[in-house]
Parts: C-alpha cells; structure tokens; sequence
C-alpha cells in the first residue's frame, strides 16, 4: 500500500509547507493554508499529457487553427475570441445565484445541431429537465447526468461522444485517486487537472463552473485558474437585471471584450446595445444627474451617474456609493474642495452607477464631480450633454483612451454636446454633435453651469 503523505497548501497562491503556518511567506495573507492529503502512487502513473511526443522544430508545427465552435450566442462568442476552441478548458466564475448554471444550460439549449452533455453534481436530473423546460430550446441532443465522480463522468462522456461537456460544479465533484473530501484542495485540482488532461487527448472542449468566495475571487486552489485555458467572470446584482460576462484569461483571444446579459424569467437575453437600456428616458430637468461616456472593455457605453448631496443628519457626513470605488470618491470630493472651493465637510455625498453596474473606467470621474456638484447646487444639466475625462489632483483633466468611441457612441444616441479633456485630438468627421475640450474641472463647470 502506497505512503499517503500529507501536506498544507496556501488556497490563495498555491505555496506548499510541511506545516501548518499562520502567514504565508509567499503571498503575505493570513488564516489561507488548508489541509491536502497527498495523491496515492496509482493516481501519480497516469499523470502527464501526451506521453512519448517528440521534440519538433517549431517550422515543423501545423499551426493551422482548429474551427471554433459557435456557441449560438453574440455575446459569449465575442468574450471567447469568436467561439469555443475545441480540446479547450474553459473556468466559468461567479457568486451563487448570478445565474452561472441557467447561462451554460440554455447555451447548450440553443446547440440543437451539437451533442452536448451536462453533469451536474447539484442537481438532480428533475431539477435539470425543469429548468431546461423553463429556458425552452432544442434539447433533442442533450444528455444529462447528476454524479459527482469524475471517473464515471468521463466514462460517460467517453460513451456519449459529446461535441461539448459542461461540469456543474467543480467543487461539487471528487476523485477516488484522492484520499479527501470532495471539495479540498487536492479534489478541487486533482479533477480539474484530469478533465483538462481528458479535453486535450480526446479534443473535447469541457466548460466547469466554479464558485467564488467571500472576497470575490474564484474558490479553490489559485493554481485551478493556471490550470485552465480560459477564465470567464460572471458578475451583477442579484437585485438587478443586467449582468457582465468578462474573461480574466484567455489562451485564445483578448481579455478585453465584456458580454452583457438581462437576466429574466426564461433565462438570459444578450444585450447588444446596452446604452439604450442603461439611459433612463425620464431624468430631464433632475439634478444629480450626468451621463458618462465610458469604455468597458473595448466597448463603449453611456451610463447614468446619479448623485446626491443633503446636509449630514447625524453629525457625522457620510461617503457611500454602489458601483463606483468609494476611495475614489473621496479622493475627488477632496479635488471639489481643494481645487474648485466647495465645501462639502458637512454633507452626506451618495453616489450610483445606474443599472446595477459596477464601472471601474477612470474616465467617469469628471461625470461624478458634475453629477455631485448638480446636486448641491440643485441644477439640472440643460440640454442633452455627455461628459468624459480623468480627473487629476491638481484639478485637470487628463487625456482617455477611445475617445473617438465614446464621441461616436454619444452621437449616435442623440446626444448634442460631449466634454472631453483638451489636448487631445479625435476624429469628429461626419459627426452631428458638438464637442467642447476643457483642461481643467473650473472650466468643464463654468460651461455646464452658467447661471
């Protein structure tokens, strides 16, 4: 019998240790070193891909690409690079109830030509069938399973020779090669290390769905993302509709493309023209209202940010904001005082990122700084204008990346006026809508503010 070893592994970088420590000395983070029982020597001999390959020159290589599978969606087919690469392992992330397994279930749905499987160690094949009935599609050559062994999955697959293979989830399945509870460590990298050597052996493409933790990065082993060919990010509010489909990773296309999904009572629907939908058409003559010319991804969007500036009730001013980094706006608030002399010490300044979204684009802090200025000066934006720009400490306004996007995208949503930071030069040929350079937030105020 083979000498079982056990070892203790960092969850967060994958560092090992011979014992269990508070602090690891790689990383820096504490309490992240967990328990690994080691792979028994039967599990060790059938490690490795592709035993025996011989050294090549790289002229020699067929570097011709295989044909990516069209997945049946816009959407997930722009955030993959242009569809799913066969032999691929794709990691797709996000917190419980995003709505990870209804996305990868009605894809397979809308896959009618393919044959697909889904193995769901969560749900029972009722619960499938149930779901499936609810998201409607063609499901004439889909194939479910409920089992949470890896072994049988992969005889199952083997068996029903799948065009594509999604694993709902990976921590919900074990491997008997592994002396450990399903969901450890070692279970967690063990499987997916297996189904990745499975994919590219056989050239099946296989999409597992993994949860996150509490601090919003993806459970499990740091090594699990290293492990797979392409890392997708499912992010949103379960409170609101739209969600965000990112890809941290990708072996096989940009990370810059984003997908944008509205979630509803049959399932997910693409968003192809989020802008439309993220504009509220009944905020004219409101202050504490500016719309933002911002890029996420490579992608241009228009979003309403909306604030508001009252008198502190407590004493205390309070500082919050939901979709917009709450540092930054602190930091820009002390911009407002320092450069422009507002005083807002003893007010409570909230701020939102309409539709639920969370924008991380620097290029909305000029768009925030009018939006709270609206507020408490209680005037409303007059004529239909959109705004753009970085926001310095000195009070300037920096150059952006994509600005010609963000002035096509304005006018072809109708807007008449767009603020864009001096100094930097656009192509505007063609374009029905007047565009204004500032360099500094005094001057940006003094044409949106002029009573």
């Amino acid at each position: 019998m083979a000498k079982v070893s056990t070892q203790y592994v960092c969850s967060n970088c994958g560092a090992k240790a011979p014992q269990m420590i508070g602090r690891c000395p790689v990383c820096g983070e504490w309490g992240t070193y967990e328990e690994e029982v080691g792979v028994s020597q039967s599990a060790k001999k059938g490690g490795g891909l592709r035993r025996g390959a011989k050294v090549q020159l790289l002229h020699e290589v067929d570097a011709k690409e295989d044909m990516r599978i069209d997945m049946q969606s816009a959407e997930l087919n722009r955030v993959l690079g242009g569809g799913l690469v066969p032999g691929s392992l794709v990691l797709l992330g996000g917190e419980p109830g995003i709505g990870k397994s209804t996305l990868a279930l009605q894809v397979l749905l809308k896959m009618g030509r393919r044959k697909t499987l889904y193995a769901s160690g969560e749900e029972s094949v009722k619960q499938l069938k149930l779901r499936a009935e609810r998201l409607a599609g063609d499901a004439s050559n889909l194939y479910i399973l409920a089992e949470t062994s890896l072994e049988r999955i992969l005889d199952s697959v083997s068996d029903v020779q799948p065009d594509i293979v999604v694993v709902d989830s990976i921590q919900t399945i074990g491997t008997e090669a592994i002396d450990a509870s399903i969901g450890s460590l070692s279970q967690v990298r063990e499987c997916a290390a297996r189904i990745l050597q499975y994919a590219k052996e056989n050239n099946v493409p296989f999409i597992i769905v993994g949860h996150i933790n509490k601090e919003g990065s993806l459970a499990g082993p740091k090594v699990l993302e290293h492990i797979v060919d392409t890392v997708l990010q499912f992010e949103g509010d379960q409170h609101y509709v739209y969600r965000i489909l990112r890809a941290q990773k990708n072996r096989f296309g940009s990370t810059s493309e984003l997908g944008i999904f509205q979630m509803q009572h049959d399932g997910l629907r693409e968003v192809l023209n989020p802008s439309e939908l993220l504009l509220s058409r009944n905020c004219e003559g409101l202050s504490g209202i500016a719309i933002a010319a911002a890029v996420e991804g490579v992608r241009p969007l228009l979003i309403e940010v909306q604030a508001l500036v009252a008198s502190a009730a407590y004493g205390t001013p309070q500082r919050g904001s939901t979709g917009f980094d709450t540092r930054r706006l602190n930091m820009l608030l002390a911009v407002l005082e320092k450069r422009v002399g507002f005083k807002l010490q003893q007010k409570d300044v909230f701020v939102n990122i309409a539709g639920g979204l969370r924008v991380n684009d620097p290029a909305i802090d000029l768009a925030v700084l009018v939006a709270v200025l609206s507020s408490n000066m209680d005037l409303a934006l007059g004529e239909k204008i959109c705004i753009t720009g970085e926001v310095g400490l000195a009070g300037e306004i920096r150059p952006i990346n994509r600005l010609s996007q963000r002035i096509k995208e304005a006018e072809k949503l109708g807007f008449q006026r767009i603020i864009v930071p001096a100094g930097q030069d656009c192509d505007v040929t063609g374009l029905n809508i007047d565009v204004v350079k500032v360099g500094r937030v005094t001057d940006a105020f003094k044409i949106l503010f002029k009573k």
